[in-house]
């Protein structure tokens, strides 16, 4: 994601003059910036691997497992967009400073957590802090970077981060859960964070005249928070009391009213969290769609390889790390070394459509998941497979995302973009795990009967774990099928390398010249 604004300041001058030149601390800030961030990377990947420990410590049941990554990520995608106007609100220094601080202290509350409750209430809040860090961090990038060139390397820095950071959690997880404990997974996150913030508030010089004073939109903020709330709890609660359970509906029909609502009341307020002007325009909708339903069966993956490489394979937590490596280094080829290379020759469609059909593929190979699976013959080519197809189709998403909006809505298409993937990923990770659950639950009781003795009993167990994730990889597949239709069916901008944002300052004043600043989305 990336935080776009208008480079002019409050007085009309873009700060780019002999009077206003850049910031000379400016390279030492991106230095905690990208701190910041590769904690917030680690953080996504880290629990993953410490999760199963976690769950049989504090006793926590299959059902709420995913809860420990769903409550960050709803509450980290719920919050994001307003996290974006209270930095704009009260300055992104001290937003992102506050942010920082708060996660450090979620981070904490975690790793002494006692029972289920305490770690999902500290996992909740991490979410919610990151919401005030994520946008701070980009906007104050895009800011202090006002040079083409300079904007390009300290956004290229941060999202190679972003992509290599992924790889480190996974590793440096296994190594804390196996060498130290699951609670170490949390505590690492407190000198990231601590010096980050020391650093940040001591070098950081946020240019003056750039806070948006505009009232808050607290409808917005309550209605979405709510609905989408709603709506993960009623996936969550259909594994436990089943889809036709009459709680469970109601809860999808609050939801859709509640979405509703915030949608009605956005197309009124003066001052909408999110204006539906960044919407509507097809491929940026495109675009947020088919990503969200993308990490929609990418995020349940992660939850079920984990699990068998740990609880069928036996593999230990840093032998999963290690694992999971050549999807990173897919994602990454597929993002730097195809999607990077071909994205200013081809449409956008046509990487993003057969991006999503290669994952796709690699999915499928999933789907013949068995208890004796080889990880070389079926689980290796499938992690490459997914992390070429969803890499190839990344990049070119991220920099449609600001596809031709203004200035003053460039930093909430961006949080769009990051909101829809955390969205997806814990309704994802909802979905999909009661899907699992159910297929396991149903395959036991169709073959209980034929299990006799205690070792034909452990396996029984075993074949219907595997039985349910390959139920619900059948689910994903689809949904990535659906997500290259999308791509295919509404993306029909030309190449995306020359997309610009028109300032809003200049748009709305016909007298003035147009202004168009370049947009780096990551």
């Amino acid at each position: 994601m990336s935080k776009a604004v208008d480079t002019r300041l409050s007085d009309g001058s873009d700060g780019s003059d002999g009077s206003a030149g850049p910031d000379p601390s400016r390279w030492k800030a991106l230095v905690f910036i990208a701190l910041a961030q590769l904690m917030v990377v680690l953080d996504a990947t880290i629990v993953n691997i410490a999760l199963p420990s976690a769950q049989q410590d504090l006793g926590i049941s299959d059902g709420n497992r995913q809860w420990v990554i769903t409550a960050y990520a709803l509450a980290f995608g719920g919050l994001l967009l307003f996290g974006g106007r209270i930095a704009d609100l009260w300055g992104r220094k001290r937003t992102f400073v506050v942010g920082l601080v708060g996660f450090a202290a979620a981070s904490a509350l975690g790793g002494a957590a006692t029972g289920e409750a305490m770690l999902l209430g500290s996992r909740a809040l991490q979410g919610a802090f990151g919401a005030l860090l994520a946008p701070a961090a980009l906007s104050l990038l895009a800011v202090m970077f006002t040079d083409a060139k300079e904007r390009a390397k300290a956004f290229g820095v941060y999202g190679a981060i972003a992509g290599g950071g992924g790889a480190v959690g996974l590793i440096l997880g296994g190594f804390l859960t196996e060498y130290l404990d699951w609670r170490w997974t949390f505590y690492v996150n407190i000198p990231f964070a601590v010096v980050a913030a020391v650093g940040a508030w001591l070098v950081i010089r946020e240019p003056a005249g750039g806070r948006n004073r505009s009232p808050l939109d607290v409808p917005g903020v309550l209605l979405s928070t709510l609905g989408l709330v709603t709506l993960v709890y009623g996936f969550t609660r259909a594994e436990s009391h089943g889809w036709s359970d009459a709680t469970t509906l109601g809860l999808f029909v609050a939801s859709a009213a509640l979405l509703a609502a915030f949608v009605a009341v956005e197309a009124r307020v003066a001052s909408p969290l999110l204006p539906l002007r960044v919407l509507t325009e097809r491929n940026r909708g495109g675009v947020y769609l088919s990503l969200g339903l993308a990490i929609i069966a990418m995020f349940g993956l992660f939850l079920f390889l984990t699990y068998y490489l740990q609880i069928v394979k036996g593999y230990s937590p840093v032998r999963t790390g290690f694992a999971f490596l050549p999807m990173i280094a897919g994602m990454i080829t597929g993002s730097t070394q195809i999607g990077a290379r071909l994205m200013t020759r081809v449409p956008p469609r046509l990487l993003m459509g057969p991006g999503f059909l290669v994952a796709a593929t690699g999915m499928l190979l999933l789907t013949q998941l068995e208890v004796d699976s080889s990880y070389v013959g079926l689980i290796l080519p499938a992690q490459l497979l997914l992390g070429l197809g969803m890499g190839t189709a990344f990049m070119p998403a991220m920099s449609l995302s600001t596809y031709g909006v203004e200035a003053r809505d460039a930093g909430v298409a961006s949080a769009m973009v990051n909101t829809s993937q955390q969205v997806g990923g814990a309704i994802g990770t909802a979905l999909l795990n009661t899907v699992a659950a159910s297929a396991t639950t149903s395959y036991l009781a169709a073959h209980a009967a034929g299990a006799t003795g205690a070792e034909a009993q452990r396996l029984l167990q075993l074949d219907g774990m595997v039985h349910g994730y390959a139920s619900a990889i059948w689910w994903a597949v689809g949904i990535l099928a659906a997500s290259a239709v999308i791509a295919f069916t509404l993306i029909n901008s030309g190449r995306p390398g020359a997309t610009t944002v028109v300032s809003a300052a200049a748009s709305e004043d016909e007298d003035e010249d147009e202004v168009k600043i370049p947009v780096v989305a990551h």
